[in-house]
């Protein structure tokens, strides 16, 4: 059955091509909500409520682009409704100037690393910066529509992302330390 075919039978509220819906994406969409969870429960619940709005909102898809990346927006959607922007702001109130992130540090020294460690490294960055870097490294997000989605200035998305980044590559250093 082709991904229209499914959809179509999904607004009928067809069960088992609500099923199959599920079935076909929830993997991927895991993977994403794992991102932005602090932990595999709230994960869970992420990937639960976004199905839940998929669902309630497949009337609108306009069969334009694709129906994965059109769910991934829901996801991520779903995943920063999660955390209350109130702590968020707590994260980045007082921020006025933009850090300098020093790029000369070798890609190579943490090439070694495993993608699972990683993304264990981002998920103990506090909530405003791993939403961000998640935001912009991975689902490719601008700062400007970063911004638009957190209700925050692009300086303050750039000037987060350069912490996540100071953060993660200081994390990366400590553990070449104690590996030598």
């Amino acid at each position: 059955m082709t991904d229209e075919q499914l959809i179509r039978a999904c607004i009928k509220e067809d069960a088992a091509s609500q099923k199959e819906v599920f079935t076909r994406f929830s993997g991927r969409m895991l993977g994403v909500c794992h991102r932005y969870a602090r932990n595999a429960a709230d994960a869970e619940d992420i990937l639960q409520d976004a199905f839940i709005k998929v669902f309630d909102k497949l009337h609108q898809f306009k069969f334009e682009g694709s129906f994965e990346g059109w769910i991934r927006r829901i996801v991520v959607n779903t995943a920063l409704k999660k955390y209350s922007l109130s702590r968020y702001d707590k994260e980045v109130a007082g921020i006025e100037h933009i850090e300098r992130y020093d790029s000369a540090e070798d890609p190579a020294a943490y090439a070694h690393l495993s993608q699972k460690y990683l993304l264990a490294l981002i998920n103990q960055l506090p909530d405003g910066y791993r939403m961000i870097f998640n935001l912009h490294v991975i689902e490719g997000y601008q700062h400007e529509e970063i911004a638009a989605m957190l209700g925050i200035q692009p300086g303050t998305s750039r000037s987060q992302l350069v912490k996540a980044r100071n953060m993660l590559q200081k994390q990366i250093t400590e553990l070449q330390k104690i590996a030598v």
